[in-house]
């Protein structure tokens, strides 16, 4: 993998809103494959950090979001 590659990776996982099955999508990465590319990569207070944000969140596991997309409060129902 190129570092352009691991750094996409590492800003895709540290974005709340991207689930782990995008990154699977774009890079064939499984969510254990990320989790070990962010261990490798941060440091590993930076690394607790993130695992600590992340487990069990909604937003980064598409079986957890109640909607496949998303859906603003703003719009009205015609």
């Amino acid at each position: 993998m190129e570092i352009i590659d691991i750094d996409r990776v590492i800003e895709m996982c540290w974005e709340d809103r991207t689930p782990f099955e995008a990154i699977e999508y774009q890079f064939g990465l499984k969510e254990e494959d990320a989790i070990k590319i962010m261990r490798n990569n941060l440091k590993p207070k930076s690394f607790k950090v993130w695992r600590k944000r992340v487990s069990g969140r909604k937003t980064k596991h598409m079986g957890l979001r109640e909607s496949t997309r998303f859906k603003s409060t703003h719009k009205r129902n015609l």
